[in-house]
């Protein structure tokens, strides 16, 4: 029992040295790669492993690239690595380029690779441009109209511009602008929905790809809506904004009038005071006239008539209870008087 024990000991122990020495000495990597005509040494490969490189990345890399006819060397695909780069994509995108016959160096894959840019994407979109939507653009011509569009623009990546070129937003902003200036500027809506080309032609003049990543090779106006109508919107906003204006404006010439009849109202009432002060005076003259002989009795009853007269008068013209009562009243004080002067004409003569 103790010798069978020793025996699978014996055996696990070679196995798992053998995994470590297979692990850090990849034969069949090594095998590989000589058939693929990739000269690499096995000593290379443990110095991946210790530096902390897959070797299986590097190996199949530069098996791919030596397929498709590309001179790649291993130190610069191990920098990439340890640089953060993605090595496959970078050899994948130099393989398209170099059957698509463009002419991108090593470095230039890199680059873009590092600046977070999908490099296989990039050459891809180069030979096969890319169609991007812009969103519902909205814009407003010259007679008021709102039109929404949309734009359909076909772009090519410019591999020389990826590294510090504007991306996707950009290009669709600089295309909104462009639209919204071109329908701005155009007199009626209706010129806008007959010739929706010349939208495009006028965007594509601008310009508008250049400092991007990527080329404008068509503008394409894919549908457009009539939206509101903002002119008369606008109109019929200044024309509330008026109408409240001048309903303020009348509101402060009543008020000013109002506030004079008050003024004048006041005034009169302070006019009638001083009447009716003078008023008062009144009988007390006519009874210093009476007592120094300037007014005679006859006189004074004729005058007190001639009252009684005006005030039934005023009873009549202003029908209220307390002008009646009065205007009665001083009829009846004056027919009684006429009364008492009637019994005494003598007195009056003598």
């Amino acid at each position: 029992m103790e010798g069978v024990a020793v025996y699978i000991a014996i055996g696990i122990a070679s196995i798992f040295a053998l995994w470590i020495i297979f692990y850090f000495i990849p034969v069949g990597l090594w095998f590989t790669a000589l058939l693929s005509g990739v000269r690499i040494s096995l000593l290379q490969l443990v110095f991946m492993r210790w530096r902390k490189i897959p070797p299986q990345v590097i190996v199949r890399s530069m098996i791919s690239s030596t397929k498709a006819g590309l001179n790649l060397y291993r130190n610069d695909l191990e920098a990439h690595y340890l640089a953060g780069g993605h090595v496959r994509d970078v050899v994948n995108a130099l393989i398209s380029a170099d059957k698509a016959n463009m002419d991108i160096k090593f470095q230039t894959a890199t680059a873009i690779d590092l600046a977070g840019r999908d490099v296989l994407e990039a050459v891809q979109m180069s030979v096969n441009p890319k169609v991007i939507e812009t969103p519902p653009i909205t814009a407003v011509a010259k007679d008021g109209i709102q039109l929404i569009c949309k734009a359909r623009v076909t772009v090519r990546a410019n591999i020389r511009q990826l590294v510090g070129g504007a991306g996707e937003e950009t290009v669709l902003a600089r295309v909104g602008e462009g639209v919204v200036s071109s329908i701005g500027s155009a007199e009626s809506h209706k010129s806008v929905l007959e010739n929706p080309d010349s939208i495009s032609r006028v965007v594509l003049e601008k310009g508008l790809d250049s400092g991007t990543a990527y080329e404008i090779l068509s503008i394409d106006i894919a549908d457009i809506d009539i939206g509101k109508n903002i002119g008369a919107g606008l109109q019929i906003d200044q024309a509330n904004a008026d109408k409240n204006i001048a309903q303020a404006k009348a509101e402060e010439r009543r008020a000013m009038a109002v506030a004079q009849e008050q003024e004048m109202k006041a005034k009169a009432q302070e006019a009638r005071a001083e009447v009716i002060q003078a008023e008062k005076q009144v009988p007390k003259a006519i009874s210093e006239a009476l007592v120094n002989g300037n007014l005679g009795v006859m006189d004074y009853y004729r005058f007190e008539n001639i009252q009684a007269d005006t005030n039934m008068r005023k009873s009549i013209s202003e029908p209220s209870e307390e002008s009646s009562q009065t205007g009665y009243e001083g009829g009846q004080i004056g027919q009684d008087e006429d009364e008492d002067s009637g019994n005494k004409p003598s007195d009056d003569k003598e």
